[in-house]
């Protein structure tokens, strides 16, 4: 990762924090994009030795997106790894799921990877080389009950990637997507906190995971790291799971 930039969006905790000190480990300079401060991930970065900066920016703004590249490419030189994971989503049957949450979530984890790619390949493919990845998530391989409006962002996700990797693989740019199962965040606290009993509900969520365990955030950094660098070098259009073994039951 030694001289290259990379723009992570959501990088200010969970997955996304996990992946920034991970780039910068490695030797990336790293752009945190978030609507939520990324100062202390910054100030953790600049600890270990790295090199970051947080730029906030709500991802369904197309002029912040295109600001948020060029403020990249001024500062740092250019862009040639961007991390789109950046995400929400709502706990709700279909029918009690309002437009205006539906909308929300579509434009933040379809629409925002959207823009993101939109304004940060132009400068990738005049250097002719660069890596795009998207988190989706595992919920974009199979359905989950009250979860339609994500499920159907994260499979469109997956969808995007693979017409990325098409169009642009003339450029020697590659697009991956990583779909994590269930990992051991903030949001996944949240997700079972609603749960009339949260650790019996995460009991019995475990018992469905052949590994028998939730992952960690940096066993998802690790994939994206892999995925970013040449190690991966004919790896594109795909969608890998990082979920334990979840949906191969």
């Amino acid at each position: 990762m030694s001289e290259r930039v990379a723009i992570v969006t959501g990088g200010s905790s969970g997955i996304g924090r996990a992946i920034v000190e991970l780039f910068a480990k490695e030797g990336a300079k790293v752009v945190i994009a978030d609507v939520n401060s990324g100062q202390e991930t910054v100030e953790a970065v600049k600890s270990q030795g790295g090199t970051a900066a947080f730029i906030r920016i709500d991802v369904r703004d197309s002029t912040q997106v295109r600001k948020l590249v060029e403020q990249t490419v001024a500062k740092y030189g250019g862009v040639d790894i961007v991390c789109n994971n950046a995400g929400i989503d709502v706990t709700r049957n279909l029918v009690d799921t309002s437009e205006e949450e539906w909308g929300m979530i579509l434009d933040t984890n379809l629409k925002g990877p959207f823009l993101v790619a939109k304004y940060a390949l132009p400068y990738m493919t005049a250097k002719k080389r660069g890596v795009v990845i998207n988190i989706a998530s595992q919920m974009g391989h199979v359905g989950a009950e009250n979860l339609s409006a994500y499920c159907a962002s994260k499979a469109g996700l997956i969808q995007l990637t693979k017409v990325i990797a098409l169009e642009y693989a003339k450029f020697g740019i590659r697009a991956n997507c990583i779909s994590p199962g269930p990992i051991q965040t903030p949001g996944l606290e949240q997700t079972f906190s609603i749960e009339p009993i949260p650790e019996e509900a995460k009991k019995s969520f475990i018992r469905k995971i052949p590994l028998n365990r939730f992952g960690g955030p940096e066993e998802v950094a690790r994939t994206v790291v892999f995925l970013a660098s040449d190690r991966s070098s004919y790896i594109t259009g795909v969608s890998l799971l990082v979920d334990g073994g979840y949906i191969i039951q």
